[in-house]
């Protein structure tokens, strides 16, 4: 790859072919229980400075952070039954940008109504899953998809947000990269807990790769699998053009600027089949850390460890020094397809995964390999018995951070105890 492509492929700010892309699809940027304690939330996305704010009817919008008047800071706004006014001389926005008042003018000269003239930058937002979405592309938008799992009832949800130090395409890759599991997750893992004697893990034995209209999959078998497993059979899902998709939990990644991502979680549990219906009564947000208090990278947890690898890549990775290997064949059908969705962009045609048909848009279905045991769940002896099962219902290996109050809702919910989770090495200990 050469320095223009590794460019075409990193660079997302207003003008660039990526930044073009990406722009005509939603993007979750908040948790919804975000604004049970705010009003307005600054923003960045896309090298874009804006401000997301909820208003007293309880209609999120998200607008230019700066006011038209005197480029105040709208994120320090009041907001009003409908729209945001700017705390410095009260001019006020609707959703749409539209500035509905501007209370001195409006009272000295009324005749002018200068303010039908003025307008600040304003894109549409809908919530969905517990999250708040924007499209930030050109009109008409396509449908905000209704993946399958945000359907789903009888489970513990949670957002997890983050924000991580590098481009978002160094994140994305990630998601079509399964060797990176078995040595970043298991081995390099428990050598950090257990010493250089640490058991080694199932190696990988064969790879396939397989593109479908909503993403790509990757599909393996390890020394510990066979061909009839379902990571075979089904797989896991890229999911284009900036998530991952694991069956329990969405993964994505949003550029704040080419150098910053938002990294997004959303995470299902079934409660345990022997226990009463649960009804979650909000989904609760909570901010993932990436350093502990002494300034030192966390890496107990299973994203906190892709975090690191990551931004160790470099804030902007040079993929011109490169060299790949047999097992990044995911990596090019993916690089290929992105430089081929710009280039129909560009064209004014409609990009891979647009959803524009509201009848297809109806709990729309993504591959789930372990689909029945997602969906029936487990009984509580089910899950006690098993190491693996015991550590994903007592603790969240997923993310460091987990608030207190999260993990006694999850606790109440799952009618387990749950405590911190400690590293993957914790599977092997129990």
């Amino acid at each position: 790859m050469n320095e223009e492509q590794n460019r075409l492929l990193t660079r997302v700010g207003p003008g660039t072919p990526m930044g073009a892309l990406l722009r005509r699809y939603w993007m979750p940027i908040a948790g919804i229980s975000e604004f049970d304690s705010r009003s307005t939330k600054p923003m960045r996305l896309f090298g874009e400075d804006l401000v997301l704010y909820k208003d007293l009817s309880g209609n999120f919008g998200l607008v230019d952070r700066r006011c038209a008047h005197r480029r105040a800071d709208l994120s320090l706004g009041m907001v009003e039954k409908s729209g945001l006014r700017c705390h410095y001389h009260g001019w006020a926005f609707d959703q749409a940008g539209q500035c509905v008042s501007q209370p001195f003018e409006d009272v000295t000269m009324p005749e002018r109504n200068t303010k039908a003239g003025i307008a600040i930058k304003a894109y549409p937002v809908q919530t969905l899953g517990g999250m708040v979405w924007t499209y930030m592309g050109p009109a008409p938008a396509p449908l905000l998809p209704d993946w399958e799992p945000f359907s789903w009832d009888n489970g513990f949800v949670q957002v997890v947000v983050s924000e991580v130090p590098c481009n978002w395409f160094q994140c994305q890759e990630n998601s079509i990269d399964p060797v990176h599991f078995e040595w970043m997750h298991e081995n390099w893992g428990r050598r950090l807990r257990e010493g250089i004697g640490a058991t080694p893990a199932p190696t990988h034995l064969k790879l396939a790769f397989e593109e479908f209209e909503y993403g790509f999959v990757y599909k393996r078998v390890k020394e510990d699998t066979t061909e009839a497993d379902p990571t075979w059979t089904v797989g896991r899902v890229f999911l284009w053009p900036n998530g991952f998709f694991l069956g329990e939990h969405f993964e994505w990644r949003v550029p704040i600027d080419d150098e910053n991502t938002l990294s997004i979680t959303w995470k299902y549990t079934r409660v345990p089949s022997d226990r009463p219906r649960y009804v979650q009564p909000s989904i609760p947000t909570w901010h993932g850390p990436l350093k502990n208090a002494d300034d030192q990278w966390i890496d107990t947890h299973v994203m906190n460890q892709d975090f690191i690898a990551w931004v160790g890549q470099g804030t902007i990775a040079d993929r011109t020094q490169e060299r790949l290997g047999a097992s990044d064949r995911g990596i090019v059908m993916v690089r290929r397809r992105f430089f081929d969705e710009m280039e129909r962009v560009a064209k004014g045609e409609v990009p891979k995964g647009t959803i524009t048909d509201p009848a297809r848009n109806r709990r729309v279905e993504l591959p789930v390999a372990d689909r029945e045991s997602v969906r029936e769940g487990y009984t509580s002896d089910q899950i006690l018995a098993d190491p693996f099962l015991r550590m994903m219902f007592t603790s969240y290996l997923f993310q460091a951070g987990q608030p207190e109050a999260v993990r006694r809702e999850f606790s109440e919910a799952v009618g387990l105890e749950t405590r911190e989770f400690s590293g993957l090495d914790a599977l092997r200990k129990q």
